[in-house]
C-alpha cells in the first residue's frame, strides 16, 4: 500500500479500521485522543442546490476537488463501499485508503462517513453532510477526527497536520462550486 504501489479496493473489503470509534462522525460528540475538524459553509438557496451539492458529495467530487483519484467498489451512498485515494502522481502517488462506515442518503441531511484503513497516513472518520436548512440556505458540513498514524505522516508532523487543513478548506470549495452549478 502506499508509495509506489496502485492498492486494489477489493482487496481492502475485509480490513480492519485503524481505529475504534466506527461511526463516531455520527455523534454529537467527536471522539476524545483526536484533533477535531468541523467546518461548514452556506454553498447557495433551494432544493436544486441542495440537490446538486447532494449529488457531489455522493459522487466523490470532494475528494476529486482537492486532485484526489478516486477508485472505489461502489457508490459512497452505500455502506461498506472500500474507495482508494491516490494523492500525487500515477505510479509515484501515496494511497489513502478508507471504507464507507455509514450514510444517510434521505431527508434534509444527507452525506456520508468514511473511515481509515491499513496504509492510511492517519487513523479517524470523515464525514461529508448536505444540510437544507428551514429557510431555504443550503450547508455543507465537513465532521472529522483523525490522528497521525503513518510514520511518514509522522514525521512530517505539523506539514501534515497543514496538508489535511488545505485539503479541508478545499473540499469546501469543491462542493461549494458543484452547487452552484
Amino acid at each position: 500500500m502506499g508509495l509506489l504501489r496502485a492498492t486494489s479496493p477489493a482487496d481492502l473489503a475485509a480490513a480492519p479500521f485503524t481505529y475504534a470509534e466506527v461511526g463516531g462522525t455520527r455523534d454529537a460528540e467527536l471522539p476524545a485522543g483526536y484533533d477535531h475538524v468541523e467546518r461548514s459553509v452556506v454553498v447557495g438557496r433551494g432544493e436544486a442546490v441542495f440537490e446538486r451539492a447532494v449529488a457531489a458529495v455522493f459522487d466523490w467530487r470532494a475528494q476529486r476537488g482537492v486532485g484526489l483519484r478516486v477508485r472505489a467498489t461502489g457508490p459512497a451512498s452505500e455502506p461498506g463501499t472500500v474507495v482508494v485515494l491516490t494523492a500525487g502522481l500515477p505510479r509515484p502517488g501515496y494511497d489513502i485508503p478508507c471504507r464507507v462506515v455509514w450514510a444517510q442518503t434521505e431527508g434534509a441531511e444527507r452525506g456520508f462517513a468514511y473511515g481509515t484503513l491499513p496504509g492510511h497516513p492517519e487513523s479517524g472518520e470523515e464525514a461529508f453532510l448536505v444540510r437544507l436548512e428551514p429557510g431555504g440556505d443550503v450547508v455543507f458540513r465537513l465532521r472529522v477526527f483523525a490522528r497521525l498514524a503513518s510514520p511518514l505522516a509522522r514525521l512530517g508532523g505539523p506539514v501534515s497536520t497543514l496538508v489535511q487543513r488545505l485539503a479541508t478548506a478545499r473540499y469546501l470549495s469543491a462542493i461549494r462550486s458543484a452547487a452552484r452549478g
